[in-house]
Parts: C-alpha cells; structure tokens; sequence
C-alpha cells in the first residue's frame, strides 16, 4: 500500500509529552483523510503516540523502522486523520 504524504513531520528530537502534542498540533490543522508520516524515536513516543492517535479516532496505516536502526530508534509512522 502506497499512501500519498500530505504532511511530514520530524519529532525525533523531542520527548514526551511534547512528541504527542507537536502529533497532534499537526493532525488538528489538517483535513480529514489527509495522510501525515511522523518520524518518532525512544520507548516512549513508539508506544504514546501511536496509540493516542488512534484512541483520538485516526487510522494508524503502518509504523516501520528506519533501516538499519535499532528498535527504539527512528521509526516512520503514518497515520490518516479521521
């Protein structure tokens, strides 16, 4: 599945719960069904952020690893606001 890329955004220098707020800040300004990939890392955003964005109603598509990298290291998610 390819999915169009509406928004990017880069959190990987953040942490929480600033990772989640700058996800959400995103999402509220875009329109619905618009497709934003978030480049997240650590234990903590891999699991908040996802997880709060889809208990707020939106699609998680996928969430993969960057190649080469390690578990808790960068991750590229994609997500479509509702």
């Amino acid at each position: 599945m390819t999915e169009q890329i509406d928004h990017r955004l880069d959190i990987t220098n953040d942490v929480c719960p600033m990772t989640f707020v700058r996800a959400k800040l995103l999402i509220e300004k875009m329109l619905p069904l618009q497709v934003a990939e978030i480049r997240l890392k650590g234990s903590e955003p891999l699991i908040n952020v996802p997880r709060s964005l889809a208990e707020l109603g939106h699609e998680i598509l996928a969430m993969n690893r960057e190649e080469g990298e390690s578990d808790t290291g960068p991750h590229r998610l994609l997500v479509r606001k509702k």
